[in-house]
């Protein structure tokens, strides 16, 4: 198997499994530990996976988010909660910016339901979802597209997003710690700051699960969003810091989603 073929199956294999062991790598594919090794090394470069001992994994990490293609297969009925509940702030005839992420993908993939309206996003999963909809006017944000996040990123996206102006921006993030929310990647950080920024309503879109997680980079102060909706509540000690801070959550039924 060339190399360029064999990374692609180690990347397949990721996604399906999250973790890959170096030995059974070398045994999958005939090749020796050295060979293994540089495989791993060449996608960590790429931004695709990070090396742990004795293999790699595609879980997120502190300063690593998992590949779009393995975050779209989890938790799909929170995801779909939360964009139920997502949808009741929408009224036809709005703005609508929708940033990157699996869960943005899946609000984007509903928002036919609310036309007409103007949705600017540089989820290419939104793009590709409603580019054909009637009663949409899709503004698709241009920029360096990032395989690894299925979006446009980058210095074009930004300031594209300065002379946009939105009635409500959705931004989801994959950490929340006490009362800031962070990201592992600088350029997508700037990109979904930027859609922040141009926001009159900011909705923030986190999965129970990633409350009481850090980050490298950090986004956002909790008191910046007018709403925040997660899945189910949260375990208590986070809980308690943002009800004494005041912040507010919506919590979405995943049970009333999967019915």
């Amino acid at each position: 198997m060339k190399r360029d073929d064999r990374q692609k199956a180690i990347m397949d294999l990721l996604i399906a499994e999250g973790e890959v062991d170096l030995d059974a790598l070398c045994d999958r594919y005939s090749v020796s530990r050295m060979t293994a090794h540089r495989d791993l090394d060449d996608l960590e470069a790429a931004g695709f996976l990070r090396k742990i001992r004795g293999g790699a994994t595609i879980r997120s990490g502190l300063q690593f988010e998992s590949d779009f293609r393995f975050r779209e297969r989890q938790d799909s009925a929170a995801k779909t909660a939360m964009a139920q509940a997502a949808l009741e702030l929408i009224e036809p005839g709005m703005s609508v910016m929708i940033n990157d992420g699996s869960m943005a993908a899946t609000l984007g993939q509903m928002l036919a339901g609310k036309r007409p309206l103007t949705v600017i996003t540089n989820n290419a999963a939104v793009i590709e979802a409603l580019r054909t909809e009637a009663g949409i006017t899709l503004i698709a944000l241009g920029g360096i597209y990032s395989a690894k996040f299925n979006a446009y990123l980058g210095k074009v996206t930004e300031d594209a997003l300065t002379r946009l102006r939105a009635d409500i921006a959705f931004i989801s993030s994959p950490a929340v710690s006490g009362l800031e929310v962070f990201h592992m990647d600088d350029s997508v950080v700037r990109t979904k700051r930027a859609m922040i920024d141009q926001g009159a309503t900011r909705v923030l879109l986190v999965n129970h699960a990633r409350f009481g997680r850090a980050a490298l980079h950090h986004l956002a102060e909790l008191r910046e969003f007018d709403h925040i909706i997660t899945d189910s509540q949260p375990a208590g000690e986070h809980l308690a810091a943002m009800q004494e801070a005041g912040v507010r959550l919506t919590l979405a039924d995943a049970q009333e989603a999967e019915g």
